[in-house]
């Protein structure tokens, strides 16, 4: 049955206090694993929050739990230099015993470049940019050995990182996204998982059928990729509270593909996921505040998976 993951928006107001708080819940709660945005601190609603930086953040949750995944999703190459994220994401791994999934996007958010000067790119060179990142972070990863490259953007010559992951080729590699045209083909090349975003169950098995074929041409096993999605979910105790936490929220952060019911519901929702492929669901939380829901939803929902 599918596994059940927690994602948060570390950049919304999420701060020590609170994100001990859910990593705590998150581990004791019985869910697979706790995943978070790798944004700066922005301003949408008029002021700057509290928004702790990713891999501080993920080195207290290596240290600080012991059965749970983790990782970003996803960490742009368009604002971290790939040799940095890989010598982190090595370390980081290393520390919590292996539980790192390291997730890497292109970069998105327009906003955010340009207030804090990180450059884009169109999305061509934007994507161009993405593959040599990933062919960075690869071979630093996956080699035993010193490893060089040369490319447009980044240029390796003998190059090692230490300590390693204890993970046989370093922590597995996420590649988030649902571009059929440029995502996929990549996670085909470069991925150990496949995250989509906020699709519906039919939306995802066309996807994961089309990986599926790329994965063939590349001479890849298709179980070689695994499956997994976030999307947004708001639960409640009862309708009138899914109600409450949906009234007078912002449409653009309440996408089609969002989850959102009581117990029942959601356990259809999930069934239809794990129906079309998804193998882990990491559900976007954006009530970060909200401890107890989170808990109520652990313990009304994961035990019913397991059956």
């Amino acid at each position: 049955m599918i596994e059940v993951a927690i994602m948060v928006e570390g950049q919304e107001g999420v701060g020590w206090e609170r994100w001990q708080r859910i990593a705590r819940a998150v581990e004791d709660s019985g869910y697979a694993g706790l995943y978070r945005s790798d944004h700066l601190p922005n301003n949408h609603v008029g002021s700057y929050r509290d928004g702790l930086e990713l891999w501080t953040s993920l080195t207290w949750l290596a240290d600080n739990t012991e059965r749970i995944e983790f990782g970003p999703l996803v960490s742009p190459v368009s604002a971290r230099h790939p040799v940095i994220t890989a010598w982190q994401a090595s370390a980081v791994d290393n520390l919590a015993g292996g539980r790192l999934r390291l997730g890497l996007g292109a970069g998105w958010m327009e906003w955010e470049h340009d207030t804090f000067g990180f450059d884009l790119l169109d999305t061509d060179q934007r994507f161009a940019r993405f593959e040599e990142g990933l062919e960075v972070v690869t071979r630093l990863l996956r080699s035993d050995e010193p490893v060089s490259f040369n490319g447009e953007f980044y240029d390796l010559r003998d190059a090692m990182i230490l300590p390693r992951s204890p993970h046989p080729g370093g922590p597995p590699i996420v590649i988030g996204g649902n571009g059929a045209r440029r995502t996929l083909p990549l996670a085909a090349r470069f991925a150990d998982e496949w995250n989509a975003v906020y699709l519906k169950a039919g939306e995802f098995a066309k996807l994961d059928r089309r990986l599926d074929e790329l994965l063939d041409e590349a001479g890849r096993a298709r179980d070689a990729v695994r499956r997994t999605l976030m999307t947004r979910v708001v639960f409640g105790r009862t309708q009138a509270d899914v109600n409450r936490k949906l009234d007078g929220q912002d449409p653009d952060w309440i996408p089609p593909a969002i989850i959102a019911g009581t117990e029942n519901e959601v356990i259809e929702r999930l069934g239809d996921l794990s129906e079309a492929g998804v193998e882990r669901v990491m559900l976007q939380w954006l009530e970060v505040e909200d401890i107890d829901a989170l808990e109520d939803m652990a313990h009304s929902i994961l035990p019913q998976l397991r059956e």
